[in-house]
């Protein structure tokens, strides 16, 4: 005979199978079914769970897995690809704050791909820190797409932070790289360039002006 509650068998599995049902699984992306390879599926959906769970975009990595299978990468590039960009996204989004949108936290993280560093993408929120990042860090990756060394974009990034605003960020963008394709040396166009533009922004400032505000022609 019995004393006291003994569960039987058959509670035993029920409680299990509710256990089971309860825990939380990886959820599979249905855009990658058929085209990646099925030996990384999973780990790139863990990928996608994680990076969501802590607030990071996953669309940026369901592209890149995308992209790379287009390519015929291979499974172990694929992932490569999928993880380096996930740490890239989390760096940006740490150096940016968690405030971040997720258009500054891709801008940021491809800037770091081009070689910023967290340190001058927290110096850009520091110095704008009620104003987007998203062109910024754009034009910095841009830069350095064009030949300007890496450290050398971010500086002049840093340089305009304060005064510029995103239009004359992509009008800056635009005339480097147009001296560039007149023959210009990256560095030299981006010097001329940075010269001009903080130039423009000390003799339009409120205070060169007498408190007024002044709208700040570009430059061909």
């Amino acid at each position: 005979m019995r004393s006291g509650f003994e569960p039987t068998a058959f509670v035993i599995a029920t409680v299990i199978a509710l256990l089971a049902a309860a825990s939380p699984t990886s959820a599979q992306e249905p855009r990658l079914e058929g085209r990646v390879p099925e030996s990384i599926r999973a780990e790139i959906d863990a990928l996608l769970d994680s990076a969501a769970a802590i607030g990071l975009p996953t669309e940026p990595i369901v592209d890149r897995a995308l992209e790379g299978a287009s390519k015929g990468a291979g499974a172990n590039l694929i992932l490569a690809a999928v993880r380096r960009l996930t740490g890239e996204l989390s760096d940006a989004r740490e150096a940016l704050g968690s405030a971040s949108s997720e258009a500054e936290i891709v801008a940021g993280a491809s800037a770091i791909r081009a070689g910023a560093t967290s340190g001058d993408l927290e110096q850009l929120r520091m110095l704008r820190a009620n104003k987007s990042l998203t062109i910024a860090a754009a034009v910095l990756a841009d830069l350095v797409a064009v030949g300007v060394p890496a450290d050398t974009a971010a500086a002049a990034v840093i340089t305009l932070a304060v005064g510029a605003e995103d239009v004359e960020y992509i009008a800056f963008r635009r005339n480097v790289e147009r001296d560039i394709a007149l023959g210009a040396s990256p560095v030299s166009a981006l010097g001329v360039r940075l010269t001009n533009a903080a130039d423009e922004m000390a003799a339009f400032s409120p205070e060169a002006v007498g408190g007024s505000t002044r709208r700040r022609p570009q430059k061909p």
